[in-house]
């Protein structure tokens, strides 16, 4: 696993690399459209739920609305998405917990988010900081997983232990941009099946770049 100095010269290296990318690209007007954005991006692209919620958005405003819209309904207008059966049950869900349990409004905490059907700590997360701008932990994506490991911030495989390494390595005023920082990398340079090591500023960092053809040794 890498050292925290080196840690820190990575996500050096990132923010020098990607200065704008410190929030979601997920599209949102209200902290319940990031939860509901959030909760759709699973198993998707960014760019994909942001096509679906641009109209999703004007049709459903409250808490209220997504729980008396049928099941068929919101099944249809979120199918492009993926997986929109089970989707729809945890919307549906979460949002009658927000109507009965916390007045209508997105919870500010994350203890009380957790509570809500479909999320997770990652999704907590982007809430909290983007909604917020409460800080509370770093959301672990696929994305953050997969460089986490390649770059040896940590060996672990479940999300909340990779989370807890990432945390332990930073200051808390850098968790919210790892996130993005690493996701954006993710997309551009380091990605699942043929990361670009060759063009990798962190390559002389990051242990996995031995092992892939093409890195170049400079």
């Amino acid at each position: 696993m890498s050292n925290a100095g080196n840690a820190i010269k990575i996500i050096d290296l990132l923010e020098k690399q990607y200065p704008y990318e410190k929030k979601t690209v997920l599209s949102w007007n209200t902290p319940l459209d990031l939860l509901i954005a959030t909760i759709l991006s699973a198993q998707s692209t960014d760019q994909q739920i942001n096509k679906i919620t641009s109209k999703l958005f004007k049709k459903y405003i409250t808490a209220k609305d997504y729980v008396e819209v049928s099941r068929e309904e919101l099944e249809d207008d979120i199918k492009s998405s993926g997986f929109y059966k089970r989707k729809t049950e945890l919307i549906k869900s979460a949002c009658k917990q927000i109507l009965e349990e916390f007045n209508g409004e997105v919870p500010r905490t994350m203890d009380e988010l957790l509570q809500l059907q479909g999320v997770a700590r990652k999704t907590a997360n982007i809430v909290l900081s983007n909604a917020f701008g409460v800080i509370e932990g770093i959301a672990v994506d696929t994305h953050v997983m997969r460089l986490s490991q390649r770059l040896g911030l940590s060996n672990q495989k479940d999300r909340n232990k990779i989370e807890k390494d990432l945390m332990s390595f930073f200051p808390k005023e850098l968790w919210g941009s790892i996130n993005y920082l690493l996701i954006t990398h993710g997309r551009r340079i380091c990605n699942a099946k043929k990361p670009n090591c060759t063009e990798c500023l962190v390559n002389q960092l990051c242990p996995s770049a031995f092992k892939f053809k093409h890195y170049l040794k400079i």
